[in-house]
């Protein structure tokens, strides 16, 4: 453990953003798997931009990378057609 008083402040801070990075991470899974498990196509579409605004803000934060983040919206988007 660290005797410094800004590295215990630094220890304190980042099991804090740890905590939330893990809280939107999950969350944000979450309501993808919820997501891909509609059925009809209205109840999908209505949700997707919900779940791309939640997959923007992860990696606008450095969660995840911008890569994973498109990767990821652009498979949901793709599967619309599918539920045509």
């Amino acid at each position: 453990m660290a005797n410094h008083k800004a590295t215990k402040k630094d220890v304190r801070q980042s099991a804090k953003r740890r905590d939330r990075n893990r809280y939107y991470g999950k969350t944000t899974r979450n309501a993808i798997r919820d997501l891909k498990e509609n059925k009809e196509q209205k109840a999908y579409c209505d949700a997707l931009p919900q779940v791309a605004s939640m997959i923007d803000k992860l990696a606008k934060r450095g969660i995840i990378h911008k890569n994973k983040a498109a990767n990821l919206k652009r498979k949901l988007a793709k599967k619309v057609a599918t539920l045509a």
